[in-house]
């Protein structure tokens, strides 16, 4: 059997990252970018209120309670040439420019809020409430590096430094294809010997919960031509395709029958429980990558954290290998086949991981009620309760 580290590291070597392409910032969430983004002003750009108050001359106001006269007021967006001379205040907004003169402002709640004289009834030092121009971002500062992923804050500062497009690496988009004459679609009524499809669900799920798109093809027979035709269909629009079901040593497996002849997918036995029966190749003239995985369905999800996701990842640009795990003791023994790596449903909880009673790779409620994989490794049968473990968070 393959082992594990080497089926990933196989897929990595075969798939590239997308080819940039530049976007309007709407439509950059997401997405990874492509290069570095610099501001070309600072920010702020000028000193400016942090407050609704006054501007004045801090040595004008370090004796109180003072009363001074109101010579204008400055909103925000004004574009005046404003100055302040030797004991006088200008009502200020937050935002607005500071006047020429001007070193601290007064918050209103500091004072009577007077409109022709304004009495003050606390000190302000020099710089309070103040904003000055660029202290947060410098001209030129490079705000984000590419490789970054652009989320709702990163699209602010994109904005922020006067940003309208900006060269990313589109979230790939991703087909998913569920395989199996047994599945009827949820909500619809489940005949003898039918059971509801879910891998379709879960698995483009997991997709868009990695950054990428999933799109749902929904099942198909164990007719291989059916099966070529759909995915011949779905090709178009993909950057990606994942299969599930279909790639077993039994009779009626429509993705090996259908994908063997090509000579461009490879099916093989991964030394790991669950998912043991593997597939990995290209298809199509644009040689799309695409995932055959097993149908059971912890198999089915397993198998995309170890193999897909980090995919995914390298094929946005962004650094990609085994999923991270943490240290914890296992609160109960575990056991394992031998010459192949378990991955076993777990609660992590702090320091401490309990691994659920179910551990069948069809039993997909003892996956939902799991957020974590218990790693154990390819030479050990067993390990007992306090043991420590490598655990992959989910």
């Amino acid at each position: 059997m393959k082992p594990v580290d080497r089926h990933l590291a196989d897929i990595l070597a075969a798939v590239r990252p997308l080819a940039p392409l530049e976007v309007e910032i709407e439509a950059a969430l997401g997405a990874v970018l492509a290069e570095d983004v610099a501001s070309p002003v600072p920010l702020p750009p000028f000193d400016n209120s942090a407050m609704d108050g006054y501007a004045v001359r801090a040595g004008d106001v370090a004796a109180v309670p003072v009363t001074l006269p109101v010579i204008g007021d400055v909103a925000a967006g004004d574009d005046g040439l404003n100055a302040l001379g030797p004991g006088l205040v200008t009502r200020i907004m937050t935002g607005a420019p500071l006047p020429a003169g001007a070193d601290a402002v007064v918050p209103v709640e500091w004072t009577d809020g007077g409109t022709a004289r304004v009495r003050i009834d606390r000190p302000a030092p020099p710089g309070n409430a103040i904003r000055r121009a660029g202290e947060d971002v410098r001209a030129g500062d490079v705000v984000l590096r590419e490789g970054a992923r652009i989320g709702p804050a990163q699209i602010g500062i994109l904005a922020g430094v006067g940003w309208r497009r900006v060269l990313v690496r589109p979230r790939p988009r991703v087909v998913v294809l569920s395989t199996g004459a047994e599945l009827s679609e949820p909500g619809t009524p489940l005949g003898a010997g039918h059971i509801w499809e879910s891998n379709s669900f879960m698995l483009a799920a997991a997709v868009r919960e990695a950054g990428a798109e999933g799109f749902r093809a929904g099942s198909v027979t164990d007719d291989p031509k059916e099966f070529m035709d759909t995915l011949d269909a779905q090709l178009l629009r993909a950057d990606a395709v994942i299969t599930s079901g279909g790639v077993s040593m039994g009779a009626y497996e429509p993705v090996k029958e259908a994908l063997s002849p090509l000579g461009t997918v490879t099916f093989e036995k991964v030394a790991m429980q669950p998912g043991m029966p593997q597939g990995f190749g290209v298809v199509g003239p644009d040689r799309v990558p695409i995932f055959t995985l097993p149908g059971n369905p912890v198999s089915s999800f397993v198998s995309f954290v170890l193999f897909v996701k980090p995919a995914l990842r390298a094929m946005q640009g962004l650094p990609a290998g085994p999923p991270a795990t943490v240290r914890a003791t296992v609160t109960a023994p575990v056991r394992s086949p031998a010459g192949k790596r378990s991955y076993l449903r777990a609660v992590l909880t702090g320091e401490t991981v309990a691994p659920v009673t179910r551990q069948g790779s069809h039993q997909l409620a003892a996956l939902a009620a799991a957020n974590a994989l218990i790693v154990v490794p390819e030479d050990e049968t067993s390990l007992p309760e306090g043991a420590e473990v490598e655990v992959i968070p989910l």
